[in-house]
C-alpha cells in the first residue's frame, strides 16, 4: 500500500513539471512574436544601418585628406629654361709624351699630384746630350775665332790692293774666306741650338698647372721617343657639352647661366660655347656650358643635369606638377577645394620646372588657392572635403588644414 502511495506522488510531481515547461515554452513564443517585423517590413540592424547610411552618402561623398595630400597656390619666381645632361669633363686634359728615347733616371710626381705649369715631373739620363752641348758650343768658339781673323785677313787686304800691293784675285780670295768663315759660324750656332733643345728635352716638365691623372711611366725603363708619360688635368674650370634639340638651340645664346646639380650640389655656371651647325644625324646642335670648380670638389667625369635659364618670371602663381590633372579631351585642369566642396577648375599651364616638380598656371587659379596634389585615388566634383586635424590652418579657399599646415610648392 505503501509502494502505490509513492507511485502516485512521483506522477503526480511529473505532471507537474512538464506543465511548467509547457508554460515557459509558451511565453517565450509569445515574446519573440511580439519583436519579430510584420511580413515585408525592412530589417534592422548594422547591415540595414549601412545600407542606409550609403544611400543618404551617394548625393555628397566625403573625402578625407592628409595636410600634405593638399597644397596652397602661391605667388613665386620662375626660370624657363633649356635642359641639358651630360658629364662634367676637366677644361684642358694634356697628355705628356717623351720628346726623346732614352732612359728615365727619377721620377717626381704619381696620380693625384697637383703640378704647377713648369715643374719637373720626371728626367731622362743626359749625359749624351750634355756632351754633345759642349761640343757644339766648343766649335761654335772655334768658329767664331775663325771669322775674326778671315775678317782681319780681308781688311788687310783691302788696303794693299787700295794700295797697288796685290792683285784684286787675292782681294776676292779674302772675301770668300770672310763668307765661309760666318758660314760655319751659323752651323755651329744652329747645332748649339739643336743639342741645348736636346737637352732642355731630358727634363719633363709639366705643361699646365693642373692634376697628373695618369702616370704611365717608372724610374729605370727605357722610354721611346712619343711614348706618353703622364695625363695632366686641368679641373678649375669643368665643361659640360650637352645635345640640344634643334627647335631649343636658338633659344640658347653664350653668356646665359646654368644651374646645375651634380651629385647632390647645386652649381652655377654659364654658357661657353654654342655649335654653329646642327648635326645632321640627330638633328641636335652642341651646347658648351662651363661652371667654376676652384677648390676641385666636383670630380671630372661627374653626371650632371642642368638647366640654361633663357626667361625668368618674377611673379608667377605656382602649385605642384602633381596637381594637375590631364582631362580625356586633353585639356588641363586642378580639383581645387572651395568651401569643404571639391570643384573642378581648368587652368592654363606655362613654364615648368621639371627638377623641383612645380608649374606656372598662367590663368585658373588665385594666390591661396587650395588644391588637391596628392595621389589619393578617384576624385570627382561636389565631394565634401575633410582634412585631419581641421584646426591647423585655412587656406583662401576656406579648406580646413590637417595636423600640419598644406604644404607649398
Amino acid at each position: 500500500m505503501h509502494r502505490n502511495r509513492n507511485l502516485l506522488a512521483g506522477a503526480s510531481m511529473a505532471a507537474l513539471i512538464v506543465a511548467a515547461t509547457a508554460c515557459s515554452k509558451a511565453r517565450s513564443e509569445d515574446a519573440g512574436a511580439a519583436q519579430r517585423p510584420p511580413a515585408g517590413a525592412p530589417v534592422a540592424g548594422p547591415g540595414a544601418a549601412g545600407a542606409g547610411a550609403g544611400a543618404g552618402a551617394r548625393g555628397a561623398q566625403t573625402l578625407t585628406l592628409a595636410p600634405t595630400d593638399v597644397s596652397i597656390a602661391r605667388v613665386t619666381s620662375m626660370s624657363e629654361g633649356v635642359p641639358i645632361t651630360g658629364n662634367l669633363r676637366p677644361i684642358e686634359t694634356v697628355s705628356v709624351r717623351a720628346r726623346l728615347e732614352g732612359d728615365l733616371e727619377g721620377i717626381f710626381v704619381r696620380e693625384g699630384s697637383h703640378v704647377r705649369e713648369g715643374q719637373l715631373l720626371a728626367r731622362f739620363e743626359s749625359s749624351e746630350q750634355e756632351s754633345g752641348l759642349q761640343s757644339a758650343n766648343a766649335d761654335r768658339t772655334a768658329a767664331e775665332g775663325d771669322l775674326a781673323t778671315a775678317e782681319w785677313n780681308l781688311r788687310q787686304s783691302e788696303d794693299l790692293f787700295k794700295a797697288g800691293a796685290i792683285p784684286e784675285g787675292e782681294l776676292r780670295v779674302a772675301r770668300n774666306a770672310v763668307a765661309t768663315a760666318k758660314a760655319k759660324l751659323a752651323a755651329a750656332a744652329s747645332r748649339v741650338k739643336s743639342t741645348s733643345s736636346s737637352t732642355r728635352d731630358t727634363r719633363v716638365l709639366a705643361p699646365t698647372a693642373g692634376t697628373v691623372e695618369k702616370r704611365l711611366v717608372e724610374n729605370g725603363e727605357h722610354v721611346a721617343r712619343g711614348a706618353e708619360m703622364f695625363t695632366v688635368v686641368r679641373n678649375d674650370v669643368l665643361e659640360l657639352a650637352a645635345a640640344v634639340p634643334e627647335k631649343l638651340a636658338n633659344n640658347v645664346s653664350p653668356g646665359q647661366p646654368v644651374e646645375f646639380l651634380a651629385n647632390g650640389r647645386t652649381l652655377q655656371g654659364r654658357v661657353a660655347r654654342v655649335s654653329p651647325t646642327v648635326d645632321p644625324m640627330s638633328r641636335s646642335v652642341t651646347v658648351y656650358a662651363q661652371v667654376p670648380n676652384a677648390n676641385g670638389v666636383i670630380k671630372g667625369g661627374t653626371f650632371a643635369t642642368g638647366t640654361v635659364l633663357t626667361r625668368s618670371i618674377a611673379n608667377a602663381i605656382a602649385v605642384p606638377t602633381s596637381a594637375i590633372k590631364q582631362t580625356a579631351s586633353g585639356k588641363s585642369i586642378v580639383y581645387r577645394i572651395e568651401q569643404g566642396v571639391l570643384d573642378t577648375a581648368a587652368v592654363e599651364v606655362g613654364v615648368t620646372n621639371d627638377r623641383a616638380g612645380v608649374a606656372e598656371i598662367v590663368t585658373g587659379l588665385a594666390a591661396g588657392d587650395s588644391v588637391v596634389s596628392g595621389n589619393v585615388g578617384s576624385l570627382g566634383k561636389g565631394m565634401k572635403v575633410q582634412i585631419i586635424n581641421p584646426n591647423a590652418g585655412r587656406g583662401r579657399s576656406g579648406a580646413a588644414a590637417g595636423g600640419a599646415a598644406p604644404r607649398q610648392p
